[in-house]
């Protein structure tokens, strides 16, 4: 190479030494047009043409690259392994490389390929994640002999880690005879890559123990895996590390420490990192942002946002909005939400997916469903994770036919169905309880794949226990390998709210049985299936139960109980455990324990929970009533008409009656007093028809004769 430079004239040597430098196509050409037209001895020397060719290649222009390649009359080693080297970059050329491989031992002009060679093709088949071709290179490598290698072997480490193969990965780790940070580093980044994050953070301990110093890339790494684990100890560990090795902390790492304690759910260390920050960019003001947001802090959301705006000269983007407006989306959307919504507008972010949808999930959970499916069609480039958060929003607020009706629209506009949009449609289906429309949805998830997904099926058996179709949900639930303590209690509460106490002890018994830990809904279910079926002592002992767990009983533990005793008439008792509760001036309970009064024709304990209720609300007309049918129970007739009277005097505020009904796949709804519908005249004149249908079939019924 040297005799060659020799030959070149002083004014090539100097367009070679520009050519190493150039990254600009338009520049590389206007080079390459000098050399050819520059006197040279040998005007097409291999030499030359590899120059030109890495020059090619570091500007991107592989078709350039490749034109000259074929046009060479000369080329060896070198101008393959430029060429293989170019083509290992590209995800969509690396077929390339294989190519070039094959030709390169085909060409007898050609030494036999060294480890800059392997290099490459181990890059080129990390990139296709190819495990077979990666173990027949490993072969090749070892037959070249250029196993030893130390860039070889740190390649084929990066090659076996993107294949998922950590095990061949650790073998050719354990066969280098040196290590530097580099190696450690990729054998971290595999680890991490596959998700054996402990695994990851044990390769950095080693590291420590070695005498290989971690350098920064190291530390980001090893903070993203704590970030991912949610390991605060251990991610304030490796801060010290950082601290006592005294590396120079640039803003990558100090983004990623942040990233890291907020992840964690330390937002007051996060904040001392950020102060430290000598010039804190976008990622750092929104790891900041999304931290509080992430953290459920939401005033702490919008006071770093509006620190942001007056201390910072960076704009936002549209990561900054989406972290702001979930942060906010539990405060008042009037104070909060529409300003920031106005300047989403003002920096054009209006159409953004990612911020509209936090946009519109704010909106739904404020109770604003008008603005959010005004903000929904105004989006023209809906996406599945736009529709998905209509259907799971509001699926979430309690709107389940609207829930279903965005789903049905997404699926005919063919939209992908994916996990999520049919777990919230499945949950609108059980909420419903609207078996039609679940068993659509559950064919969808059939014939997309989805109803092995455990979210999906989870919501399947959720959906057919609360439609009580209890076998179906049965058959679905022992199906699942480990299913959630979620659709665990799914399976109970189908069971206890359809009465079936001994299906639900036994499979209350398996759930003890496989390790799990019961949680408050479980017990609920439990207290339930007790309260229909009146098991009293089994009730006691599940409650005795409850609290050895240190389970604290919630409003509807205490609710079942109090019915439970009240039915059974222990009325000392329920009224005891009511005063003992954290809700002795609930109304719902002292009503219960009122009505079970009248039952049991208890005037004493019925005035005195009649006393709890109107201490309460004395206007409650349905205590009066109530009180009123005490009376009568015990022959109170004075009582009893001076009760209604002041019963009548009360002012009445009923909520409006609500039923709905499925017809085909369609959710239909009726209020009671409601003649807003387009079609009521139809509905009145049809309900007319079956009155009179019925009426005329009651009377045939009266006129037939009485056969014995």
């Amino acid at each position: 190479m040297s005799s060659l430079c020799k030959e070149a004239t002083p004014l090539v040597s100097r367009l070679l030494r520009r050519c190493s430098a150039v990254t600009s196509m338009k520049v590389a050409r206007k080079l390459h047009a000098l050399l050819l037209t520059a006197p040279t001895a040998e005007p097409y020397t291999p030499f030359l043409h590899n120059n030109i060719l890495s020059m090619y290649a570091k500007c991107g222009a592989l078709r350039d690259a490749q034109q000259l390649f074929d046009r060479m009359p000369h080329r060896n080693l070198i101008s393959f392994n430029a060429m293989i080297s170019s083509y290992s970059q590209e995800r969509g050329s690396t077929i390339n490389c294989f190519e070039l491989f094959s030709q390169l031992r085909i060409d007898g002009d050609c030494s036999k390929p060294n480890a800059w060679t392997f290099m490459s093709l181990m890059q080129a088949t990390s990139l296709l994640r190819n495990w077979w071709v990666g173990s027949m290179l490993h072969c090749l490598v070892v037959k070249f002999g250029c196993y030893c290698n130390f860039c070889v072997q740190t390649a084929m480490l990066m090659m076996y880690s993107n294949c998922g193969d950590l095990g061949c990965s650790r073998k050719v780790f354990h066969d280098m005879d040196y290590r530097d940070s580099f190696a450690w580093d990729a054998m971290i980044i595999g680890n991490m890559k596959n998700d054996r994050i402990e695994d990851g953070l044990d390769v950095y301990a080693s590291m420590r123990r070695s005498s290989v110093v971690p350098t920064q890339f190291t530390y980001t790494k090893v903070f993203n895996g704590c970030a991912r684990l949610g390991d605060f100890c251990r991610g304030r560990l490796i801060h010290a590390h950082v601290i006592i090795s005294g590396i120079g902390l640039d803003l990558q790492l100090q983004n990623t420490m942040l990233d890291m304690y907020c992840s964690c759910g330390n937002t007051q260390m996060a904040y001392k990192v950020f102060n430290r920050i000598d010039v804190p960019d976008l990622v750092s003001w929104n790891t900041m942002i999304s931290g509080y947001s992430e953290n459920g802090d939401g005033e702490k959301t919008l006071d770093f946002y509006v620190q942001f705006l007056r201390r910072s000269c960076i704009e936002p983007d549209e990561y900054t909005f989406a972290a702001v407006f979930s942060g906010i989306s539990d405060m008042p959307c009037l104070q909060c939400g529409r300003p920031l919504h106005a300047q989403l507008y003002k920096w054009g972010f209006e159409q953004s997916m990612y911020a509209g949808s936090t946009l519109i999930l704010m909106y739904l959970k404020n109770g604003e469903t008008d603005f959010a499916r005004v903000l929904f069609n105004l989006m023209s480039n809906k996406d599945v994770i736009l529709w998905t958060e209509m259907i799971t929003g509001h699926s979430q607020i309690g709107d389940g036919k609207n829930a279903v009706k965005f789903y049905h629209q997404m699926f005919q506009e063919g939209y992908r169905i994916d996990s999520f949009s049919l777990s919230g449609a499945l949950s609108a289906c059980a909420d419903l309880a609207t078996l039609k429309q679940g068993e659509m949805i559950h064919v969808h998830a059939i014939k997309t794949g989805n109803c092995f997904d455990m979210s999906v099926a989870g919501c399947l058996v959720d959906m057919y226990a609360k439609n009580g179709q209890l076998e179906s949900a049965e058959s679905l639930f022992f199906q699942l390998t480990n299913p959630e303590m979620k659709y665990w209690n799914s399976m109970l509460g189908g069971y206890s709210s359809h009465g079936k106490a001994k299906e639900t002890f036994n499979l209350y018994n398996e759930l003890l049985r496989r390790g799990l830990r019961p949680d408050q809904v479980t017990y609920t279910s439990l207290l339930s299936a007790c309260s229909h079926c009146g098991l009293t002592g089994e009730a006691k002992l599940i409650w005795s139960d409850m609290k050895a767990r240190d389970i604290i009983p919630g409003l509807r533990h205490y609710s079942c109980m109090v019915t439970l005793l009240s039915r059974a008439g222990l009325l000392e008792e329920a009224k005891a455990l009511i005063h003992q509760s954290p809700y002795d001036d609930n109304i719902e309970l002292w009503r219960t324990l009122l009505n079970s009064c009248v039952t049991n024709r208890n005037q004493e304990m019925g005035i005195h929970a009649v006393e709890q209720i109107l201490r309460l609300d004395p206007n409650d007309r349905a205590t009066h009533t109530l009180l009123s049918n005490l009376h009568a129970a015990t022959g109170r007739w004075d009582a009893v008409a001076q009760t209604r009277r002041v019963a009548r005097g009360l002012a009445v505020d009923k909520n409006p009656g609500l039923s709905w009904i499925e017809f085909g796949s369609d959710i239909h709804e009726f209020t009671s007093g409601d003649r807003t519908r387009s079609d009521i005249e139809q509905l009145e004149d049809e309900l007319q028809r079956l009155q009179e249908n019925m009426i005329r079939n009651s009377e045939e019924f009266d006129d037939s004769p009485v056969t014995t």
